[in-house]
């Protein structure tokens, strides 16, 4: 078998979808019946008939409303929940939350009259410049990952910079803006709930810069004409400190719990929750950033926006288990990184590498050949290329 022969197809052909910019909404559009081979996953990476299907087991919903009431025990018990929830399903649903149902509607319909314009309305946007601040992308890792995932993404990356101008018209920006401003407020009140889980002062993870960059994805998942060989998005973990997600009524999220997909039901008004990588290292696995995925679907399209809470990228600031969670008993099972060097990590391997395997352990060889190289990383086609002479 000629095995650079295929490679070199499947270059071209993603070369190809690329260069047109018209996403896999322009393949829908184009009346595709069958899936493109780079849409193809391998049979053990997709969806099982029965996944999802166990009504016995659900991802927790927790109500937030009224935890500063004076008197009773409502704060300790919404902090318990948030405890629970974070280490032993790395996702929960917040409601009562505090942003109006109104708001979360409008977000949701924003996304879907971006990726719904006409194709060369949107081409303009089309980028895999990872520097600018509002670009409109088919899969960031579509010349890593193994398989493409049927989906389009714009990004918007808030970190003091951005002109709301930049933001496209159709969207609305006062809509984005207003999100943005009140998803904040969320963020800070799941920092302090769970900083209190931990034992730690209520301000504790916001003082660290956690949340210092917000990376606003609208994502959108056009119907599939053959969703049982693709998926929306492959299983993977965030490499974020904190995700919130507002997705619509379709459904397709998965959560990898007790090995075991459970699905993610859409909660009116409810923002869910996700533990990612950065808070599972400075908990020291006190909390979890678990496996997800979203799969494809006959019905569509699916539409979520999700912000991932993250330290300033260019921060020189190093993140490790927080000292006061460890002791004898529970020494530290990572080594410190900066934020910069795992973004830059996570974007090279791609959206399905499990990364804190990579890290765990003081010890960890793949993480150490990576942050003591000094590699330099540039952009190529989307694809970044490593100048390491070891690798």
């Amino acid at each position: 078998m000629d095995t650079s022969h295929q490679e070199f197809d499947r270059l071209r052909a993603v070369t190809e979808f690329d260069e047109s910019k018209a996403g896999v909404k322009g393949l829908v559009d184009s009346g595709v019946q069958k899936l493109p081979r780079i849409f193809l996953h391998a049979p053990q990476d997709l969806p099982r008939p029965a996944d999802g299907r166990r009504s016995h087991l659900r991802v927790p919903i927790i109500d937030v409303g009224g935890i500063d009431d004076v008197g009773g025990r409502r704060r300790e018990e919404v902090v318990a929940a948030v405890r629970e929830a974070a280490s032993s399903w790395g996702f929960f649903q917040l409601v009562n939350h505090g942003v109006p149902g109104d708001v979360l509607d409008g977000l949701v319909r924003g996304a879907r009259l971006f990726h719904e314009q006409d194709g060369e309305a949107k081409a303009g946007l089309y980028s895999r410049d990872f520097a600018k601040k509002v670009r409109y992308e088919c899969n960031f890792d579509l010349y890593k990952s193994r398989a493409a995932n049927w989906r389009d993404t714009l990004n918007c990356i808030f970190d003091g910079s951005i002109d709301p101008r930049e933001i496209p018209s159709v969207f609305e920006p006062e809509v984005i803006v207003d999100y943005h401003e009140r998803i904040l407020k969320v963020a800070d009140l799941t920092h302090v709930l769970l900083s209190e889980a931990l034992g730690l002062d209520p301000g504790y993870l916001k003082s660290i810069d956690c949340a210092a960059t917000q990376h606003l994805v609208a994502h959108y998942y056009p119907p599939c004409p053959e969703p049982e060989l693709t998926l929306g998005t492959t299983k993977h973990s965030d490499p974020s400190f904190l995700t919130l997600l507002v997705q619509d009524a379709l459904g397709g999220l998965q959560v990898l719990h007790q090995d075991r997909w459970v699905d993610v039901s859409p909660v009116p008004g409810g923002i869910v929750v996700n533990i990612g990588d950065l808070l599972q290292v400075v908990s020291n696995d006190k909390f979890v950033s678990v496996q997800h995925r979203v799969v494809a679907s006959r019905e569509g399209p699916r539409i979520s926006v999700a912000v991932f809470l993250n330290p300033c990228h260019g921060e020189e600031r190093l993140y490790g288990p927080i000292e006061e969670t460890l002791s004898e008993e529970n020494p530290p099972k990572y080594q410190e990184l900066r934020m910069m060097d795992y973004i830059s990590y996570y974007l090279s391997k791609g959206l399905s590498e499990n990364l804190l395997s990579n890290i765990s352990g003081c010890d960890s060889l793949g993480w150490k050949k990576w942050s003591q190289n000094l590699l330099k990383i540039s952009l190529y086609r989307g694809t970044y290329q490593l100048d390491d002479p070891t690798s």
